[in-house]
C-alpha cells in the first residue's frame, strides 16, 4: 500500500534528517492516499510551515509520480532541483522531474509554474488522467489571475499599426482620444484609471476587422466585459499609459482546470475558508479536508490593542500612529516591523520615526540593525520575512483591507453588489484575515508581541473576527518599561 511505503521510507529518512516538524509522517500518508485514490483534497498547514512540507510531498511522489503534475513557481522549482532532489538522492531516493511545456511520455514528475499550467490547460495538454499537486494553494487564485492578465503598452499599439497600416489612422485616433480622457480624469499623478465598456467595445470591434494580430492583441478578443476589469496605469512623466486587463474570478474563468480533475491542495496561511468557498463556487467538491495544527504555535500571543483608538479616517490618526509607534519602539532590543499599506502614510511615518530613532529606521530593506525598525507593506513582509531575523514585535498600523481605489478591487466589489451580496464580509474581510496569521507566525516562534493601532478592530462589529483569527492571544493592557 502506497501510504505504508511512504510512511516507512520517510521514517528512515527523518532519522537522518533530524527534522522536528511534527507532521511529516501525517502529511506523507495523506499525500500518498490522495495519489492512490486520486482525491480532490485540501490539506491546511499552520502558518510558518512553508518550508516544512517538502519531504511529506516528495517522498510519496518518488514512489508514484506517473501522471502527477507538481505546480511550483520559479523560486520553488530552483529549490526543488538544487536542494531537495540532491538531498533525496543522497538518501537513496530517485525522482525524475520533467520541466518542459509538453507532458512527459514516461513516469517523470511534470513540474510546471502556474502560468505554464494555464497554457497547458488552454492547449489541451492536461486531461483527467493527470493529478495536480499544488503547494502554496493560498496563492493559487491570485497566480491564476496573473497568468491570465493582459498588459498592452505603447509598443504593442505601434506593432498593431505597423501590422495593419490600413487601420493606422483609426488606431491612432482611438489611442489619442483614450489618452486625452485618461490624463484629464486622473485624480493624481501616475494614477490608475478604469476604462469603461463602451471604449473597450469600440476597440474590440475595430481589432476584429483587422485579421491576423500580433501578441498580445488576440487575447483581447477572448475577454468578456462582465468577467474582466480594465484600467490604465498612467505615466505622467512620459505622458504614456499601460493598459491592464484582469479577470475578476480566475477559478471560475478556468472552471474545467480543477473541476473533475484530481488535485491535492496544500495551504499554509491558516485561513482556508475563502479558498474552500472559491472552490465550491467552481463546482469542486473536496473529498478530504484536513487541518494539521502545531502545538508549538498555540502559545498565547501578547496583544496590545487599546479599546479607544482613533479611526483611520480621522484627522488625528497620523499623529496617533506616530505617538504609539514611538512608545512601542522605545527601549526595544530586537527587530520591530511596522505594517502599513497606505503609501503616503507609510512614508510619512518612516520619516518621522527616523527623525526620532535615526538610521535604525529603514523602509522595506532586508538589512536591519539588531534593534532595527522596518516600515513596510504587508505584501513585502510576506515575501521577505524569511530573509530577516525573527521580529521582537509587530506593529499593525492599518489592517490589510484592500482599497476601493484599486480598479480590480472596485470591479470585484461591484460584481458582488450586482448580486446583492455582502461585499465587505464576503470579499474584503476574508482576504484581510487570510493575511493575518502568516504575518504574525514569526512572532509566535520568537515569543514577540503584537500591537494593533487600527481603531476599527475594537469599534467595528467585524473586529471580533480579526481577534478570533489571531487566537490564541493574551491582552496587554498597558506598555511597561523594560
Amino acid at each position: 500500500m502506497l501510504e505504508a511505503l511512504a510512511h516507512q521510507h520517510l521514517k528512515h529518512l527523518l532519522q537522518r534528517d533530524q527534522s522536528t516538524w511534527p507532521h511529516h509522517l501525517t502529511l506523507s500518508r495523506l499525500i500518498a492516499r490522495g495519489l492512490r485514490r486520486r482525491d480532490q483534497a485540501l490539506f491546511q498547514l499552520v502558518p510558518g510551515s512553508q518550508e516544512q512540507w517538502w519531504l511529506g510531498v516528495l517522498v510519496p511522489l518518488c514512489l508514484q509520480s506517473r501522471r502527477a503534475v507538481l505546480v511550483l513557481e520559479e523560486p520553488l522549482q530552483k529549490r526543488l532541483l538544487q536542494l531537495e532532489l540532491p538531498r533525496l538522492r543522497d538518501a537513496g531516493f530517485k525522482l525524475a522531474c520533467w520541466t518542459a511545456e509538453t507532458p512527459p511520455e514516461g513516469d517523470q514528475l511534470w513540474v510546471l509554474s502556474t502560468a505554464r499550467l494555464v497554457q497547458a490547460h488552454q492547449r489541451g495538454l492536461l486531461n483527467a488522467d493527470h493529478q495536480l499537486v499544488i503547494p502554496e494553494a493560498e496563492h493559487f487564485s491570485q497566480r491564476l489571475r496573473e497568468a491570465l492578465s493582459i498588459t498592452i503598452g505603447p509598443g504593442d499599439w505601434e506593432q498593431l499599426r505597423q501590422a495593419h497600416p490600413c487601420a493606422d489612422a483609426a488606431l491612432l485616433d482611438l489611442h489619442e482620444r483614450l489618452s486625452r480622457r485618461l490624463f484629464s480624469q486622473a485624480p493624481r499623478c501616475d494614477a490608475q484609471v478604469r476604462l469603461d465598456g463602451s471604449e473597450l467595445q469600440a476597440l474590440n470591434d475595430l481589432v476584429r476587422m483587422l485579421g491576423p494580430l500580433p501578441d498580445p492583441w488576440p487575447k483581447l478578443l477572448d475577454t468578456h466585459g462582465d468577467r474582466w476589469v480594465s484600467w490604465a496605469a498612467l505615466d505622467h512623466r512620459l505622458l504614456q499609459w499601460q493598459w491592464h486587463l484582469d479577470v475578476l474570478e480566475p477559478l471560475q474563468e478556468l472552471q474545467t482546470l480543477l473541476q473533475g480533475q484530481p488535485n491535492l491542495l496544500i495551504s499554509a496561511n491558516g485561513q482556508a475558508d475563502q479558498l474552500q468557498q472559491e472552490l465550491e463556487a467552481t463546482g469542486v467538491e473536496l473529498d478530504v479536508c484536513v487541518h494539521l495544527r502545531e502545538p508549538s504555535l498555540l502559545e498565547p500571543l501578547p496583544l496590545f490593542a487599546p479599546r479607544r483608538q482613533p479611526l483611520p479616517n480621522s484627522e488625528i490618526f497620523a499623529e496617533h500612529l506616530l505617538d504609539q509607534a514611538r512608545r512601542l519602539i522605545l527601549g526595544r532590543a530586537g527587530l520591530t516591523v511596522v505594517l502599513l499599506n497606505d503609501d503616503a502614510l507609510r512614508h510619512r511615518l518612516t520619516s518621522e520615526l527616523a527623525g526620532e530613532f535615526g538610521s535604525r529606521v529603514i523602509h522595506e530593506t532586508t538589512g536591519p540593525d539588531s534593534n532595527g525598525v522596518i516600515c513596510c507593506r504587508w505584501e513585502w513582509w510576506h515575501h521577505h520575512h524569511h530573509q530577516l531575523p525573527l521580529p521582537e514585535q509587530l506593529i499593525v498600523a492599518l489592517l490589510p483591507l484592500a482599497s476601493l481605489e484599486s480598479p480590480l478591487t472596485a470591479a470585484r466589489v461591484e460584481a458582488l453588489k450586482r448580486q446583492g451580496r455582502d461585499w465587505f464580509r464576503e470579499l474584503l474581510l476574508p482576504e484581510a484575515l487570510s493575511q493575518l496569521a502568516p504575518a504574525v507566525s514569526p512572532l509566535r516562534r520568537n515569543g514577540g508581541r503584537l500591537a494593533i493601532l487600527d481603531g476599527r478592530v475594537r469599534s467595528r462589529s467585524w473586529g471580533e473576527q480579526v481577534l478570533t483569527a489571531l487566537q490564541p492571544w493574551t491582552p496587554l493592557q498597558r506598555l511597561l518599561p523594560q
